[in-house]
C-alpha cells in the first residue's frame, strides 16, 4: 500500500474515532452533568434551555412555573425514545430564574439547572454555586 493510501486510511479512522467519542455527551466539564445522553439532561423554561448542575449547594425558593424536557431519541433504537415530560420549576434563592432554576416534582426532589448560553460561558452566579459561596 502506498504512503498516501495508509495516511488516508489513518485519517479516516481518526475521524470516526473522534465522532464516536463526541456522541452521547453534553460536552460540559467539571461539576456539570456529563457522560449522560444530551437530551436526558436538557430542560426548556420560558424559551431558554437549561442543563443540569451537580455537586452544588443551593436553596430552593418558590415555584415559578413548569419546565419541559423535549422528547428525545439519541440512539437508533426507536423503542428507546424518551417522551416529552414536564416538571415543576422553582426559583433558586439569590439567583434570577433567567440564570438558574431548580427542577423536580417537589422542592425536596428538585435539582439545579443553569441556562445554556450561546457563548458557552458560565455565568458568575453559577460559578459562585461551584465555589460554594
Amino acid at each position: 500500500m502506498s504512503w498516501v493510501g495508509r495516511h488516508a486510511i489513518a485519517a479516516g479512522l481518526a475521524a470516526v474515532a473522534f465522532t464516536a467519542v463526541g456522541c452521547g455527551s453534553d460536552g460540559s466539564e467539571g461539576t456539570e452533568s456529563s457522560g449522560e445522553s444530551v437530551c436526558a439532561s436538557d430542560f426548556s423554561y420560558e424559551g431558554r434551555t437549561y442543563i443540569k448542575l451537580t455537586d452544588v449547594e443551593f436553596k430552593v425558593g418558590q415555584k415559578v412555573g413548569t419546565a419541559t424536557s423535549p422528547a428525545c431519541r439519541d440512539t437508533n433504537d426507536r423503542a428507546a425514545e424518551v417522551p416529552e415530560s414536564s416538571e415543576n420549576a422553582y426559583a433558586v434563592s439569590g439567583i434570577s430564574p433567567d440564570v438558574v432554576i431548580a427542577i423536580g416534582s417537589s422542592p425536596e426532589e428538585a435539582e439545579a439547572f443553569r441556562v445554556l448560553r450561546s457563548d458557552k460561558k458560565i455565568p458568575p452566579e453559577v460559578q459562585e454555586l461551584f465555589n460554594g459561596s
